[in-house]
């Protein structure tokens, strides 16, 4: 998450840079106002774009020596294991930026109730393209969408000038870009680029509105901009008539000619910047990638950092200063957080998920937990993962040579759902065949159902089963998802052969989803056959079959 927000404030000061460098200047006000959206969109969306086209991967004559890390036992959990309540499991950063979001909102609530209230203790007149609500007792002049708020107290010479100003915001839906980047400062209230993104659109919102409005009577809208200070609302998603800090750029803007059609070319350097971040991205992406392997051992590229097992003393977990063998209190307290910590994903339980996760984290110079990486079957138990090693405590940092140094530590974290062993899987298969009546197991048919092929056969029980197998073999495709996600199992599977020997009822159970697809798209493709026989009578018969998907 910390690497998103960072990697999105980047992508938003170069958007922002770029379009104070060159295109602000520019007369092309409709332009800039959708760069300033599209940007602030893709700023957003970038960060989460990895193209495997543009991936690429560090020459072999570059890498540095890999140093395989002492690592502590695997930690073995499930849905039965001993879990904290919810507010426990929220690291402090997330708490934080909840609770920002929660008083920005409520501060967004305010301001339109104050817009309401307004509304509700003024006059509403309604047009055909706007409403006029004339407040009394005020030379307030501000548009929300279709509303146009008047002060009663303004000049009625002057009133003329600024509808049609607001009109122009009205028209152009202007309320709806300050009401986005209104919504984004909710939940990015920490970030200040979001109000500079801001501030911007609303000065184009009103070059835009002057462009429009002065059309008919540049001299009168002049007069009026310099004669007037108008009192506004200070609230920062309504079209305000008159913003004292923007008075002098808006005459600036009035007086300058258009610019020549050619400058629109600078809008092409989006595309340089926009394929420069997602090269940026897809390459981030494969450094993670390389930097965690999957097995008994998760490897580290070598710096300066000194392995869990070579550093001379080890990082020391808050209460084990006085332990004699530091070390294996160090893993006996890693342990117990993990046990205490862990909440298995309701998500993954539903979808079945479950796998050993491979991580690693660094205990840097200062005693803190920093660079947590991790490579698991799946996002929904690496997130999990993360949060746990997340919220480890402070320590004493280990030392090389007496000097504090970084120290790398790596452990599995297995996560399995309670009865999807082999022994309760094999229980599953038998439960397929409590059917009811009409149903025989295929253990205690008569004669066997008949597979294509095997009609001359001696034993056409052992044929059908041969010829199951070949068939599973030569239709299996393992799933490209469950590769790239390291999901495999064994899958339990079941299905029918009905008294005129066709394939029905295929029913599944296994480790996910997407091994269970592919096992029932396998079964699916069996051909039409003889049916089984029972008392010399055509019957429907059951069949079980496990299929286990194992990655090289």
């Amino acid at each position: 998450m910390i690497t998103y927000i960072l990697e999105s404030l980047a992508f938003q000061l170069v958007f922002l840079l770029t379009y104070d460098l060159f295109l602000k200047k520019e007369t092309f006000f409709q332009w800039n106002r959708t760069y300033l959206l599209v940007t602030f969109a893709l700023s957003l969306i970038l960060p989460w774009i990895k193209i495997q086209a543009l991936q690429t991967t560090m020459p072999q004559e570059l890498e540095t020596t890999t140093v395989f890390l002492a690592q502590l036992n695997g930690v073995v959990l499930g849905p039965g294991a001993e879990e904290t309540s919810f507010l426990e499991r929220i690291s402090w950063p997330y708490f934080v930026l909840g609770v920002g979001s929660i008083l920005a909102a409520i501060w967004f609530a305010y301001k339109l109730i104050q817009i309401v209230r307004l509304r509700n203790r003024s006059i509403v007149e309604n047009y055909k393209e706007f409403i006029k609500v004339t407040v009394p007792k005020s030379t307030s002049a501000f548009s929300f969408f279709r509303n146009i708020f008047m002060g009663a107290d303004i000049k009625k010479d002057k009133e003329v000038n600024i509808l049609a100003h607001e009109l122009v915001h009205v028209k152009q839906f202007h309320s709806l870009d300050l009401l986005f980047f209104e919504l984004a400062r909710i939940v990015f209230w920490f970030n200040p680029l979001v109000y500079i993104y801001q501030n911007r659109i609303a000065e184009l919102h009103e070059f835009i509105a002057d462009e429009k409005a002065v059309k008919q009577n540049k001299v009168a809208h002049f007069e009026m901009l310099l004669s007037e200070a108008f009192q506004t609302q200070n609230i920062s998603f309504v079209n305000q008539f008159f913003n004292k800090s923007l008075i002098k750029k808006r005459i600036v803007m009035l007086q300058k000619k258009k610019s020549k059609a050619v400058w629109q070319l600078k809008y092409v350097l989006l595309l340089p910047l926009v394929l420069g971040m997602l090269v940026y991205t897809s390459c981030e992406t494969n450094k993670e990638n390389s930097e965690l392997e999957s097995g008994d051992s998760v490897s580290l590229t070598a710096t300066k950092e000194i392995p869990f097992g070579e550093v001379d003393e080890v990082p020391v977990f808050p209460g084990c200063e006085d332990a004699v063998d530091k070390k294996a209190c160090f893993q006996e307290k890693i342990q117990r957080h993990i046990r205490k910590n862990f909440h298995y994903p309701e998500a993954a339980q539903e979808q079945g998920v479950q796998g050993r996760v491979s991580s690693i984290f660094i205990i840097d110079v200062e005693g803190n937990v920093v660079d947590i990486r991790m490579r698991g079957p799946h996002e929904l138990l690496e997130k999990e993962t993360e949060r746990i090693l997340t919220k480890l405590p402070q320590m004493q940092p280990g030392k090389q040579d007496g000097q504090p140094v970084n120290v790398p530590f790596s452990i599995p974290i297995t996560f399995r759902i309670q009865g999807t062993d082999d022994e309760e899987i094999n229980k599953e298969i038998q439960s397929f065949g409590e059917r009811g009546k009409g149903w025989v197991p295929f253990t205690a048919i008569d004669e066997a159902p008949i597979f294509p092929g095997c009609e001359n056969s001696e034993d056409k029980r052992a044929c059908f089963l041969e010829n199951v197998q070949s068939h599973v073999r030569k239709h299996f495709n393992y799933p490209q998802e469950a590769q790239e996600q390291g999901i495999q199992g064994r899958v339990a599977i079941m299905f029918g052969i009905n008294a005129d020997g066709d394939i029905v009822d295929i029913k599944s159970k296994g480790p996910s989803p997407i091994l269970e697809t592919e096992a029932q798209r396998i079964i699916a493709r069996l051909p039409k056959m003889e049916p089984a026989k029972q008392n010399g009578k055509p019957v429907d018969v059951i069949f079980s079959i496990p299929i286990t998907f194992r990655l090289k």
